[in-house]
């Protein structure tokens, strides 16, 4: 092809670049004119101007067809990067693929560019949102594998072959899961924290000193969220929560050994009120159980340690304080039978005491039989009263009829004087009381035989059976009514005999009286009567009678009973 068919081509040049080339092709014909360069030259040179320009056409051809290419590729790429897109993230695009389009190269890559860039963008939310559950994902691993690394974005790889929401979902699943899971390892953590905090807190231990050592982290207690929740931490928690537990009960037993012996020895010792409340706190544990122990300090080692020396104080003092409450016992004992009015040879007990103590014999074993001696002393003592109740009215009894039988014999008892109305007052309710002596005594003896029958032994009343004693009282009350009766019969026949001599004789004949009433034989003035008042318990001695009365060998004695005298 000739530069001129070049020119004149209207697909290679535009109008005006033909215009050019025309006009310069013309121009350079007229400077070889006037060179005079020959035709052959002239040939040679255009020819080369022609190759010079097919070289030009032929590299923006090359160019072109290198340009059309890279779009062909472009295409090709974007519709491998959208179908990898899409299949990564999972979703459909309305888009056919670019052989299968309409229009030019730039119009189809016009069409797919947008869709691209908005793929692309979804790809790196979608990217994002990966990292960020997968960073946390990765963070709550390191944590419940006990790794104090932090984990950030830049340390997490996301995988995207595989971007869609299902794997998402799963993704938050699983982080959720790991959440949960977190939340009640914190639960866990703050529960044996604060079991162990009320461990401590009973056993006046070192609490921030025990959790740092099972991991620093949980002495931070300004973040909660920062406290480890590790299987190895939970473990140690665990087994610190155990141990601290079987220390606590180690404890407790010890001072419930301690308060046992502790109320031992007070009750050994008769430990007053006031020593005993300083270890109140020892002995209130004594009947408790290991969960109801909290309050703080109450089993920290120094209340081990005081316990353990006062056991030991008291120890050091149990057998001289022994000996003193084994005589104190004693001294009760003699006390109760004094006064239900029991014998008791005190001397020889209290050498025989003496002689156990001092030849080893257990301390302890001897005051414990003191105590039953004291209670079944005490029962004794009760069972007795009711028939020492009686035995007192009786005694009142028998001190008022003789005090009644004293006023009757006392001539002037009527005269006027200081206190004669009280003296009859005492008589009038004397002789009321004497007038129920009888009856007194029947109850009295029932209630003797009853206490003797139900006990197999007889009512001993200072040494002497109480039975003998009343019997000896009712023989001997017998003989002094008896004696009342005679003295009066015989009073009344010497009036009578006075009567008969003064109506004889006269009345002013000298009379001399034949008894005096205050003297004669066989009255209470002339011989006393033993009565429970005037001796305790021992046997009544029978009084001798003997009447010695004179009367007149003329005077005939009439025999007359007197029933008022019971």
């Amino acid at each position: 092809m000739s530069i001129t068919d070049t020119v004149s081509s209207p697909l290679s040049l535009s109008k005006s670049a033909t215009t050019t080339c025309s006009s310069l092709l013309q121009e350079l014909q007229e400077i070889w004119d006037e060179i005079g360069e020959s035709d052959s030259e002239r040939d040679k040179k255009l020819l080369q101007v022609e190759q010079e320009c097919l070289d030009i056409y032929r590299r923006n051809v090359d160019k072109e067809r290198k340009y059309k290419a890279e779009l062909h590729l472009s295409l090709a790429e974007a519709d491998a990067e959208i179908s990898k897109l899409v299949s990564a993230l999972g979703e459909q695009v309305s888009l056919p693929l670019s052989g299968k389009m309409k229009g030019t190269l730039k119009q189809k890559l016009a069409v797919i560019d947008p869709v691209l860039k908005d793929i692309r963008t979804k790809k790196h939310e979608r990217i994002k949102d990966f990292l960020n559950i997968e960073t946390q994902i990765a963070a709550i691993c390191a944590e419940i594998a006990g790794n104090d690394t932090v984990i950030s974005p830049t340390d997490t790889q996301v995988s995207e072959q595989d971007l869609t929401v299902k794997r998402l979902g799963e993704l938050k699943s699983h982080l959720q899961e790991l959440q949960s899971e977190k939340n009640l390892r914190l639960l866990r953590v703050n529960s044996y924290m604060s079991a162990i905090h009320e461990l401590t807190v009973v056993m006046s231990l070192d609490f921030k000193n025990i959790i740092a050592n099972i991991n620093p982290s949980l002495a931070n207690h300004l973040n909660v969220q920062s406290k480890s929740i590790s299987n190895e931490t939970l473990a140690s928690l665990t087994s610190e929560v155990n141990s601290l537990k079987q220390l606590k009960q180690q404890r407790l037993d010890r001072l419930q050994d301690l308060g046992s012996s502790l109320i031992e020895l007070w009750n050994l010792m008769d430990m007053p009120m006031e020593e005993q409340l300083r270890f109140n706190h020892v002995t209130s544990l004594v009947s408790s159980s290991i969960d109801e122990i909290t309050r703080q300090g109450s089993l920290a080692i120094h209340i081990v340690e005081q316990a353990e020396v006062e056991v030991e104080r008291l120890n050091a003092l149990k057998t001289s304080k022994l000996r003193e409450l084994i005589f104190k016992r004693q001294n009760e004992l003699e006390e109760i039978y004094r006064n239900v009015h029991m014998d008791v040879d005190s001397e020889t007990a209290r050498q025989i005491l003496i002689q156990l103590m001092e030849s080893g014999s257990d301390l302890s074993n001897l005051l414990s039989s003191m105590d039953d001696q004291v209670v079944k002393a005490k029962e004794q003592a009760s069972s007795r009263k009711e028939v020492l109740d009686k035995v007192e009215k009786w005694k009142h009894a028998s001190q008022e009829e003789s005090w009644l039988d004293e006023y009757e014999k006392d001539d002037n008892r009527y005269s006027a004087g200081k206190g004669v109305h009280i003296n009859l007052k005492r008589a009038e309710k004397a002789r009321i009381l004497v007038s129920k002596i009888p009856s007194l005594v029947e109850n009295l003896t029932a209630k003797i035989k009853a206490w003797e029958k139900e006990r197999g032994m007889p009512f001993l009343y200072h040494k002497a059976p109480l039975l003998h004693t009343l019997e000896e009282y009712i023989i001997s009350r017998q003989e002094k009514q008896e004696e009342k009766r005679r003295s009066r019969e015989q009073k009344r026949l010497q009036d009578q005999f006075a009567a008969e001599q003064e109506t004889i004789y006269g009345s002013k004949s000298a009379k001399k009286p034949l008894g005096n009433a205050n003297t004669v034989p066989g009255t209470p003035n002339s011989r006393r009567m033993s009565t429970p008042s005037g001796r305790y318990g021992a046997s009544i001695g029978k009084e001798k009678r003997g009447s010695g009365h004179v009367i007149p060998i003329n005077y005939v004695s009439l025999a007359k009973d007197d029933q008022k005298c019971g």
